[in-house]
């Protein structure tokens, strides 16, 4: 039976600018999750994910150039966010939940023989780092772009201020948030509506409350077993990954060295950061990042 839970209006959704794209569904442990399916396939399919508190709209600038060069994108809104259903109890929302929720869904894609190709960020790559790393036939090619697989150690001053802020906001306005962390360019009120919009009041808002807590920044965390486990399988991981990096987001700007250093499918490979830029790269820097990728892919 699936957990109490709320479903944000059709309406909402209405007249988003620069995002005409029609939702398809499936069902995730009784829960209806939503994504964007564009492209006809002829490059590869390629798995873009978000993170909190945005939704699929922050690939609104990279879709159509992926998809004129021949990808099939496949865009989830995770559990909690964007069209997709928003469990009410915080308590619901849990690490290893979010990851089974994820791993359903991916299970369910047509994949290619060659495998995915994905791009992370933020918590799609805390969830979608422990996907790629617990279901590694499923991927070829990865692309990870500011986030983190923590395994209980602190995240620094700027994720420690972004946690206790992200309890106290009255109201938690995901659209200025986003705004906020943004360095090259000016968002139109349309677009803040868009990020505000799978959000109508606090009710809502479980998931995007709870993410930060759930950050394995403690040794006794219960996620640290199984990030240590998927940091096992990337430190032995061959298969091509790029980062790709806004070195100016105070909250995760300084981790691409993590991962470059430890991952062996990184070695060697071109990658970039991009200045000025700030949290959510694909946002802010969206048709650069593409275009690193492309040329990379």
């Amino acid at each position: 039976m699936a957990v109490p839970h709320v479903r944000t209006p059709d309406d909402r959704f209405n007249d988003l600018p620069d995002f005409p794209y029609e939702p398809r569904y499936r069902e995730v442990d009784g829960l209806r999750m939503a994504s964007i399916e564009e492209g006809n396939g002829a490059a590869g399919t390629m798995l873009l994910l978000h993170g909190e508190p945005t939704w699929s709209f922050l690939y609104r600038r990279m879709i159509p150039p992926l998809v004129d060069a021949g990808w099939r994108i496949v865009a989830p809104d995770l559990i909690g966010f964007g069209r997709s259903d928003k469990p009410t109890d915080r308590n619901a929302h849990t690490y290893a939940g979010h990851v089974a929720w994820l791993t359903e869904f991916v299970s369910g894609i047509d994949r290619p023989d060659t495998g995915l190709c994905v791009f992370v960020q933020d918590w799609g790559g805390l969830l979608g780092l422990r996907v790629v790393a617990e279901n590694p036939t499923w991927f070829d090619r990865v692309i990870i772009g500011n986030t983190a697989l923590p395994e209980g150690q602190p995240m620094g001053d700027g994720f420690m201020n972004w946690q206790q802020l992200s309890q106290d906001l009255d109201p938690f306005d995901s659209g200025q948030l986003v705004s906020f962390t943004t360095q090259s360019r000016e968002h139109s009120e349309a677009e803040l509506d868009g990020y505000r919009a799978p959000f109508p009041d606090e009710s809502y808002m479980a998931g995007a409350r709870q993410f930060p807590l759930l950050v394995p920044t403690a040794p006794d965390d219960p996620a640290v077993p199984a990030n240590q486990a998927a940091w096992a399988v990337w430190e032995q991981w061959t298969k091509p990954v790029l980062t790709l990096w806004t070195p100016g987001d105070q909250v995760l700007g300084h981790l691409q060295s993590t991962f470059v250093d430890r991952i062996p499918g990184a070695a060697g490979q071109p990658h970039q950061t991009f200045e000025p830029g700030g949290h959510f790269l694909q946002d802010d820097r969206g048709e650069d990042v593409v275009a690193a990728m492309l040329t990379w892919l």
